[in-house]
């Protein structure tokens, strides 16, 4: 017997009853980035693995273990995207947008892949909504950025459910001192820490910091601190950034620990975290990456950027029943045709309706039946009002309109005072 067709594990089919709240989420983020004048970039979701291995960083887990990669017909390595940054930024460096000291302010959304073990609010395909600003070096872009997500968090109504950790990785220079030195703290206590930080410790060290194992974390505690090896700059910058955030009234924690998976992260690096989700508690994170267009061969321009992930924002709406009830809201009206002629009728009809009332929630019964059954219909529906046309009503260009969520009879409403009349019988409580 053949295998049933189904979904990658890890890759999930996104179903109607799900889909609004994605909407919704996107559309209200896309509406509050243009309010702060940030464009939309689409980008492949295909590049060359040359891309990431630069830019995210040799050694990374991404890299090193989550890329999906493979050979083309042309024995070329490409990679199905694992963040969005990279892709950015060789689309700016391609076409010469940072040329100049142009600014831009981007944005762009899409599913990233990672092989990852699958677990709730963790995928390997997810979707990511990625901010990224060039050629702006001081610390009020980056807290822009970061009053730009505040924002967000007000207006879906999870400004109790989330903080803000804050760090700063200083220059280059000043991390890798600070490299060193946590290196050589840990070496001398490399059989205490457990495996997976032992193999981070040759390839990507600051990773251990980031450790969930506890005896790790134990460990950490009278390990050296990024902060005492920070530049002035970096230092100044960072004043700068909590400043701006003062000002403005947001609360913020600073977390010494936070070093952010991806290896072009400098100075200012935040991420905004929930414990309403288990173990999966950040739901957007992002900071610095001052050198990554030099790494890729353009001149020096300084970027900063974040990225949220869509699923675990739609999972925390959920969670705590935010989710507008206006989503789901079924149809306004269902509209009943019985005879072709009175089905050619009702598809002008359904137009005419549409034309005068944009926004109006109207299904137009398709495949006949009898009065029963197209009644039936409608009820499932959940429209507040089914409209009939049949003979009679043709004769007499009106159209029958029921009720169907209260006792209230029928009415016959002419052709031409339709619309009005629905308009005023649907009021408030439809999408009008």
């Amino acid at each position: 017997m053949s295998k049933s067709l189904q979904a990658i594990r890890g890759m999930n089919d996104i179903l109607p009853e799900q889909t609004p709240v994605w909407r919704y989420l996107e559309n209200t983020l896309a509406a509050l980035l243009e309010g702060y004048g940030y464009r939309e970039i689409r980008l492949p979701i295909l590049e060359f693995t040359e891309l990431f291995a630069r830019g995210i960083g040799e050694g990374t887990d991404v890299v090193d273990k989550e890329m999906y990669t493979f050979l083309d017909r042309n024995e070329e390595s490409l990679t199905l995207r694992p963040e969005g940054t990279a892709g950015c930024v060789r689309a700016m460096l391609e076409h010469g947008l940072t040329g100049g000291g142009q600014v831009q302010k981007l944005w762009y959304a899409g599913p990233m892949f990672r092989y990852e073990k699958p677990q709730k609010g963790r995928y390997r395909q997810f979707h990511q909504i990625g901010v990224e600003a060039f050629n702006q070096p001081g610390p009020d872009i980056d807290a822009e950025l970061i009053v730009l997500t505040w924002r967000l968090w007000q207006r879906l109504g999870l400004a109790d459910a989330v903080t803000l950790q804050l760090n700063s990785l200083g220059s280059s220079e000043a991390r890798a001192a600070y490299r060193d030195a946590l290196v050589t703290y840990l070496q001398a206590r490399f059989e205490q820490l457990d495996e997976d930080s032992q193999r981070r410790l040759t390839t990507n060290p600051l990773r251990v910091l980031d450790s969930k194992v506890a005896t790790t974390q134990a460990l950490l505690a009278d390990a050296p601190t990024l902060h005492d090896y920070l530049d002035d700059e970096s230092r100044a910058h960072f004043e700068g950034v909590k400043a701006r955030l003062d000002a403005v009234g947001i609360r913020y924690e600073i977390n010494n620990k936070l070093v952010r998976g991806l290896d072009y992260y400098n100075r200012t690096v935040f991420e905004w975290v929930t414990d309403k989700l288990g173990s999966q508690g950040t739901v957007c994170g992002g900071g610095r990456y001052d050198g990554l267009v030099t790494q890729f061969g353009g001149k020096p321009t300084p970027g900063v950027g974040f990225a949220m992930g869509v699923e675990r924002l739609v999972l925390l709406l959920e969670t705590l029943d935010l989710v507008p009830a206006s989503l789901n809201a079924p149809a306004d009206l269902y509209l009943c045709a019985f005879g072709e002629p009175a089905e050619l009728a009702a598809l002008a009809l359904a137009e005419r309706l549409r034309d005068a009332l944009p926004t109006l929630r109207l299904l137009v019964n398709a495949g006949g039946g009898s009065f029963k059954s197209q009644f039936k219909k409608a009820d499932k529906s959940g429209a507040r009002f089914a409209l009939i046309l049949g003979e009679d009503e043709l004769a007499s260009r009106v159209v029958g309109c029921k009720p169907l969520r209260d006792d209230s009879e029928q009415q016959n409403i002419a052709w031409d005072a339709l619309s009005e009349h629905l308009a005023a019988r649907l009021g408030a409580g439809s999408s009008l």
